[in-house]
């Protein structure tokens, strides 16, 4: 198999959660020999510790590429299923005919809301993330405590807390990342 990785992001490393995007262009005649072997790669990483989760995106057609998604629990966890003789079968096991690695990145932290798949560019600075991010929360945290707060105290504080954290890492999540970083595209990656 030819693998040609175009850009190998490796961000500093944090005690947080790593995400790992691997964009990977099949030959026409392949997708479905390739999803059953990205299914099968993606499901053997998920057994290894500190694996949190995957994702398999299709490719919207023609040359666009399928991207493959890992969430570990940190850095060693993400390393370990890299340098593991399992993930080294399945590479040994596609012989070069349905896919080539065109992309990879490693994000940690907020940089998973400001990465764009497939893009080579680099996450903008994490001073310029944190004051997308406080005026992305700033809005959620006035409503909250406006209309969400005030229905709650009845609860438990534990309960009340869960649903508030729960409410606002939807909003942050869905609604309030994504339009700050649309809105601030050109500030944060010039």
């Amino acid at each position: 198999m030819s693998v040609v990785s175009l850009e190998h992001a490796t961000v500093p490393a944090d005690t947080g959660e790593v995400t790992l995007l691997i964009a990977r262009r099949v030959e026409p005649g392949h997708e479905a020999a390739f999803e059953v072997w990205a299914k099968g790669i993606l499901e053997t990483a998920a057994a290894f510790p500190g694996h949190l989760g995957y994702g398999l995106f299709r490719s919207s057609g023609g040359d666009a590429p399928w991207f493959l998604v890992h969430r570990f629990q940190d850095t060693e966890a993400c390393r370990a299923w890299q340098e593991s003789p399992e993930r080294a079968a399945w590479f040994a096991d596609c012989e070069g005919h349905h896919h080539t690695e065109i992309a990879r990145r490693e994000l940690t932290g907020m940089e998973t809301w400001f990465a764009k798949p497939g893009s080579t560019r680099p996450a903008p600075p994490r001073w310029k993330m944190a004051i997308s991010a406080t005026l992305a929360i700033y809005p959620i945290s006035v409503l909250g405590s406006l209309f969400l707060t005030p229905r709650l105290t009845p609860l438990p504080l534990l309960l009340a807390s869960a649903i508030v954290a729960c409410v606002f890492n939807i909003l942050m999540t869905y609604v309030a990342m994504p339009a700050v970083s649309r809105l601030l595209r050109g500030w944060l990656t010039p």
